[in-house]
C-alpha cells in the first residue's frame, strides 16, 4: 500500500508545562501539509511516543485526524514491547479514525524472530486497519529480519515497513520478495534517494519539519527521471539532515522549528534540549538554507 512518498514522523508539541499544546500542534499539521508532507505519522519515537500515556496518543491522533481532514493519510504509531497492550491501544485509536497503524519492533524484550511474528501478527488480526511495521535496531535493539518481514507481509492487512536498519541490501530483498503492493519506506533521510533507486516507495522522514520542499523536489525530480538534478539535490540538503541527526532525535528537529517560526515547544525527559553550541550551529545552518532559498525566487 502506498501511503505517499513524503510521509513526515510527527513530533508532539508541548507547551511550557510539558502538556500536549493543541494549538501548536494544528499549525504543525498544517506546516506540514503546506510543505510537500504526504502523511504523517503521529506517536511514533519522534513523538516521543515512551513519555505519552495512552490517553495522550489517543487525544492526539484524534486532534491530527480532525485537523488532517482527509487531506493526507495519518498513521497513528501504536506499537510497544507489551503485545495485549499493544492490541487494546490499537482498537481504541482505529476508533478515532486513523488511516493506518505503526508497529515498532518490540524494543529491550529482544524477542525471537518467532516471537516478533506472532507479535505482529496478533495485533494485525485486531484490527481491520492497514498495519505498517517498523524496523529500527538502532533503538529496539532488535531486527526485523527480511525473512520474518517476507513472511508477515503475506498477512493480507500488513501492507508496509518503515525500514530504519540503513541496509539496503536488506530492503531490496523485502522489496523483490513482497507482493508488487507491499511498499517499503527508508526510515533514513539521508537514503531517501538510494531507497528510491532499489525501488522503495519513499520516506518517513524527521528532515521534513524543516526542509520538506527540498525533500518534496528532490522525490519528484528523480521520479520524473532527472536523476541527476535528484543528486544535486541530495547533495545539497544531506548536511541538514545530518544536524539533525546529530543528537538524539527530536531534540534538534524541535529546536529548528522553534527557530523558524513554528513553536513546538521542548522535549521531555529524558530527552534534553541541545544545549547553546549545538543550537548555534543548527541555527546558522538554517539560516544559510533560508537564504538560499530567498536568492534562488
Amino acid at each position: 500500500m502506498n501511503f505517499g512518498q513524503l510521509l513526515t514522523a510527527m513530533v508532539t508539541p508541548f507547551d511550557d508545562q510539558e502538556d500536549i499544546d493543541y494549538n501548536r500542534t494544528r499549525n504543525l499539521v498544517e506546516h506540514l501539509i503546506l510543505h510537500g508532507s504526504e502523511g504523517l505519522v503521529v506517536a511514533g519515537t519522534t513523538g516521543e511516543s515512551p513519555t505519552l500515556t495512552a490517553e495522550e496518543k489517543v487525544e492526539l491522533c484524534r486532534f491530527v485526524v480532525e485537523v488532517a481532514d482527509g487531506r493526507v493519510p495519518v498513521i497513528a504509531g501504536t506499537g510497544s514491547n507489551n503485545t495485549k497492550a499493544t492490541v487494546e491501544l490499537t482498537k481504541r485509536i482505529e476508533a478515532v479514525g486513523v488511516d493506518g497503524i505503526m508497529l515498532v519492533a518490540p524494543y529491550y524484550s529482544k524477542p525471537s524472530q518467532e516471537g516478533l511474528y506472532r507479535h505482529f501478527s496478533q495485533v494485525a488480526a485486531a484490527t481491520s486497519l492497514p498495519v505498517m511495521l517498523y524496523n529500527i535496531p538502532g533503538r529496539s535493539v532488535v531486527n526485523i529480519e527480511p525473512d520474518t518481514i517476507i513472511r508477515l507481509a503475506e498477512i493480507k492487512n500488513i501492507v508496509s515497513v518503515k525500514e530504519a536498519s540503513g541496509d539496503l541490501d536488506a530492503a531490496t530483498r523485502i522489496i523483490s520478495q513482497t507482493p508488487q503492493d507491499f511498499s517499503v519506506y527508508t526510515g533514513e533521510d539521508s537514503l531517501t534517494l538510494p531507497m528510491l533507486s532499489v525501488g522503495g516507495a519513499g520516506v518517513i522522514s524527521v528532515s521534513s519539519h524543516v526542509i520538506g520542499d527540498e525533500m518534496k523536489d528532490m522525490i519528484d525530480s528523480y521520479k520524473r527521471g532527472d536523476v541527476k538534478t535528484a543528486a544535486t539535490l541530495h547533495g545539497y540538503i544531506l548536511p541538514m539532515m545530518k544536524l539533525i541527526f546529530a543528537q538524539p532525535s527530536p531534540s534538534p528537529v524541535k529546536e529548528a522549528l522553534n527557530y523558524m517560526g513554528v513553536s513546538v515547544g521542548s522535549v521531555r525527559l529524558p530527552m534534553i534540549p541541545l544545549d547553546d553550541a549545538e543550537c548555534s550551529a543548527l541555527h546558522n545552518m538554517i539560516d544559510i538554507y533560508q537564504q538560499k532559498k530567498v536568492a534562488s525566487i
